[in-house]
């Protein structure tokens, strides 16, 4: 198993979210009923397995791995994975801004929400197939055979397997929800 195995796995959980988000926007957006209580689980899934989780593994394991192979931080994919992370907090902060103030009885806040949803969905899309076609690919070639078991143990350090479990079952079911509310 590569280092990258377990962070596409987790790109195909994001993505689900990411498709939820995207028909939750346009459903809102064309005055259906959409709780902006949605928008708030889709943050609370973002900030805590989106970024904290996944992104913790790659910022905090994977990135440094490639760097300590040869491969700049500075001025090459992993700093534009580094700034996109940075821009998808932002969309992230402002959409659970929106939802909040929408939850509150602001329904102006409705676009607001939805805008950011839509601008986080774009990001997170390009962003997953630029590290499975091309970071992902480099890291295969960059990093050693043997650094790749290193690696996977330090995602284990960063996360212990059983917390990882546990982590990724609570966001599929949060998925699974998200999607099921709005398939009805």
């Amino acid at each position: 198993m590569q280092a990258t195995d377990i962070l596409m796995e987790e790109h195909r959980i994001i993505e689900r979210v990411l498709a939820a988000l995207e028909r939750a926007a346009t459903l809102a957006d064309r005055g259906r009923p959409v709780r902006p209580g949605l928008f708030l689980e889709a943050a609370d899934f973002i900030q805590d397995f989106a970024d904290g989780s996944h992104h913790h593994k790659e910022e905090g394991v994977l990135f440094g791995a490639m760097i300590e192979a040869g491969v700049p931080r500075e001025g090459g994919p992993i700093a534009v994975m580094l700034a996109e992370h940075e821009q998808a907090r932002r969309y992230t902060r402002a959409m659970r801004e929106a939802a909040e103030h929408w939850e509150s009885g602001d329904e102006e806040a409705r676009a607001s929400a939805t805008r950011a949803a839509r601008a986080y969905a774009a990001l997170l899309r390009q962003h997953i197939a630029k590290e499975d076609q091309i970071l992902f690919p480099l890291a295969g070639q960059a990093i050693p055979a043997a650094q790749q078991a290193k690696v996977l143990s330090d995602y284990s350090k960063v996360e212990p397997e059983d917390v990882r479990n546990a982590v990724r079952a609570k966001y599929i079911a949060l998925a699974e929800s998200i999607e099921g509310e709005l398939a009805g």
